[in-house]
């Protein structure tokens, strides 16, 4: 099984000088795949699709980062993300739920800069499945996997240890 840990991921980014790893479609993980590899480990809770509320949980990560001097191995985050809320994570809206809606494209340039310091996005394969969401639509970043149920992957984090955050 591919090893989806920080370790491998921030490894890869040194051996490329830091480049941005090659686009692929995004994997698929058992929630057993996901590691607690940190002391300091928390998940973010993103289930809504409110775009201002989206920027407050990026700044609320970067904060996090920022708190423990974005250093990768002394703290880890994810976000797992279910519903409205892997809309963020789509190269664009059309032919979904949401193809009224403007994407604000800087959105995921926050992502990208968030992401540096090892976050990962774990994404509910049952919201894709029941919104007939098309997984090619997802963004190619090496940091975002699915999983097979967002509220599972939940669960199986907290139980593996990671503390608990939902912006409201």
């Amino acid at each position: 099984m591919f090893n989806f840990g920080r370790r491998a991921f921030l490894g890869t980014l040194a051996l490329a000088g830091a480049a941005p790893v090659a686009a692929s479609a995004a994997q698929s993980l058992k929630l057993a795949d996901i590691r607690k590899e940190a002391d300091n480990a928390c998940l973010y809770h993103c289930d809504f699709g409110d775009p201002p509320r989206f920027v407050q949980m990026l700044t609320n990560i970067s904060n996090h980062y920022s708190a423990y001097g974005a250093d990768p191995f002394a703290l880890q985050l994810a976000v797992v993300a279910h519903g409205q809320g892997v809309k963020f994570f789509l190269e664009d809206l059309d032919g979904t739920t949401w193809k009224d809606e403007v994407m604000v494209p800087s959105i995921f340039e926050k992502v990208d800069a968030v992401a540096k310091n090892g976050l990962k996005i774990y994404l509910c394969s049952i919201t894709f499945e029941r919104l007939k969401l098309d997984k090619e639509k997802v963004r190619k970043a090496p940091y975002i996997a699915f999983v097979p149920s967002g509220v599972a992957t939940v669960g199986a984090l907290q139980n593996k240890g990671f503390a608990y955050i939902k912006i409201g």
